[in-house]
């Protein structure tokens, strides 16, 4: 599951690229942070099982804020 937020995060944040300015981007790039740390809550509360909850939320959250932080100097990079 982590993977696959981690894609989707990637998706995302790539869209946003290719369709936004700088500023823009930078602005949803905190939505999609979000977005990710809420999806592990999501899921879990779901499934109703909360084994792995706090590791999947760090492993989450800390792909996604790196992910969207090496997005984020290619952006100032471009710019």
């Amino acid at each position: 599951m982590i993977s696959v937020i981690w894609l989707l995060v990637i998706i995302l944040a790539t869209a946003v690229i290719v369709n936004e300015d700088t500023e823009s981007a930078l602005a949803w790039f905190g939505a999609i942070l979000a977005g990710s740390v809420a999806t592990v809550s999501v899921v879990h509360l779901v499934r109703a099982r909360p084994q792995g909850f706090v590791r999947e939320l760090i492993y989450v959250g800390g792909g996604s804020y790196l992910i969207l932080a090496l997005l984020s100097v290619y952006l100032f990079l471009r710019g």
